[in-house]
């Protein structure tokens, strides 16, 4: 199989560095037309200006691909408007969303301020969703869309000063669960990236030799494939430093303690509720009900 973007459109934000960046120019090296969006601000998303998003339209202009600049928001509804309308004006169709934007206000959650905490769900949850939803009615025409999400392994399993950073990450996870069971009857399959990689969020935090082996390069090639048009849909996968691997939320299958169970019964019988040996994934949530509705079918335990 060879993947390929020709007479494919992709928008990819946050764009104009790091992560975003290496995406996009591997979507344009693969045949891609794509929409360079950065707001161009700093590490905590203040300030702004277009130059590294015309920076990376020129790098794939002078490879001999095809590109635009977008300078907006991705949590401005206006901003976000313009960058749909300035894409279907270039180039009449959305293939592809790669929702990468994202910013850092790390801090101890006895210390953070509440408008840290909001600024950073603003970015990654909402200028996630807003983008999604300017697309969605244009991919549903189409018969044809691909969304991938970027999750984090804060999102996923936590990290001691980023609890806004990792709801914002988690939240993702939920979006992407149940955006896949809308768009699976239109062909609009939704995925997740979990990277680790060098960037501007993370060169502070390694030495040299680490984040030479972390280039964001490194991930771009699952981002291509969760974009591709085999891709499969629901899945989170996560990539570093040409390790790939797949992540998903899974659940015990439990035990009937009986409706008249006490909180000393569910302690005593712990190990068995968490016994992870039978844990298993669920496609939706209707899934997890319908365990639980067969498992009070069999004699309980306690009964």
């Amino acid at each position: 199989m060879t993947i390929s973007f020709k007479d494919k459109v992709a928008i990819v934000t946050g764009a104009g560095g790091g992560l975003g960046r290496a995406h996009a120019l591997l979507l344009a090296k693969l045949g891609a037309k794509v929409v360079i969006n950065d707001l161009g601000g700093t590490l905590d998303g203040t300030g702004g200006n277009s130059q590294a998003a015309e920076k990376v339209v020129a790098e794939i202009v002078a490879a001999g691909g095809t590109a635009i600049a977008n300078g907006a928001s991705v949590s401005d509804d206006a901003g976000v408007a313009h960058l749909v309308k300035q894409t279907m004006d270039a180039y009449g169709r959305i293939d592809v969303l790669i929702a990468n934007a994202g910013i850092l206000r790390d801090k101890s959650f006895g210390k953070m301020e509440l408008k840290d905490f909001t600024a950073v769900v603003d970015v990654h949850l909402l200028g996630t969703v807003k983008p999604c939803k300017a697309v969605w009615e244009i991919m549903k025409a189409q018969g044809y869309g691909r969304i991938v999400v970027t999750t984090s392994s804060t999102g996923l399993y936590g990290n001691f000063g980023q609890t806004n950073y990792g709801a914002a990450k988690a939240s993702l996870i939920g979006f992407m669960n149940s955006l896949k069971l809308e768009g699976a009857k239109d062909n609009i399959k939704v995925n997740a990236i979990c990277p680790v990689a060098a960037t501007r969020m993370t060169e502070a935090l390694m030495p040299p030799a680490v984040l030479e082996m972390l280039k964001p390069e490194f991930v771009s090639p699952a981002v291509a494939y969760l974009a591709s048009e085999d891709a499969p849909t629901g899945m989170i996968m996560t990539a570093a430093a040409g390790v790939f691997a797949a992540a998903q939320m899974v659940e015990t299958d439990g035990i009937n303690l009986g409706t008249g169970a006490s909180a000393d019964d569910v302690a005593a019988h712990f190990s068995q509720i968490a016994d992870w040996s039978t844990a298993k994934h669920y496609g939706q949530g209707g899934e997890q009900s319908a365990k639980f509705l067969a498992r009070t079918q069999e004699k309980p335990l306690l009964g």
